[in-house]
C-alpha cells in the first residue's frame, strides 16, 4: 500500500468554523478519483482522528475530484489547549495513511 499523499495532488486540512476541521483531498483526474473513492475507508479515517463514526462526515465530490471530510474539533478554536489554531497540521496524517 502507498501512502495517500503519494497518490494525489494535495491534501489539504483547514478550520470550518471553531468547532469543525475540514481535510480536502486533491486527487487531480477522474481516475485517481474513481480509484481512491472505493479504497478510502471512512471508519479507518475516523480511527485515525480518533473520532466516533458518525461524527465525521464525508463527501464524494467526483465534478471537483475532491473527497472531503469534516470532523470535530477535540477543542475549540483559540482555546487554551489548542495547538493548531489554523487546522492545518491535520491533514499530515492522512497524507501517510497507507492505502
Amino acid at each position: 500500500m502507498t501512502p495517500l499523499g503519494d497518490q494525489v495532488v494535495k491534501v489539504r486540512s483547514k478550520n470550518a468554523g471553531p468547532f469543525w476541521v475540514t481535510i480536502d483531498i486533491f486527487c487531480g483526474d477522474a481516475a485517481t478519483f474513481g480509484r481512491l473513492v472505493p479504497r478510502l475507508d471512512t471508519g479507518r479515517v475516523a480511527e485515525l482522528y480518533r473520532t466516533p463514526v458518525e461524527t465525521l462526515k464525508r463527501f464524494d465530490i467526483p465534478e471537483l475530484c475532491v473527497i472531503k471530510f469534516s470532523l470535530p474539533r477535540p477543542v475549540v478554536q483559540g482555546s487554551r489547549e489548542d495547538r493548531d489554531m489554523h487546522g492545518a497540521q491535520w491533514a499530515a496524517l492522512l497524507e501517510e495513511l497507507p492505502v
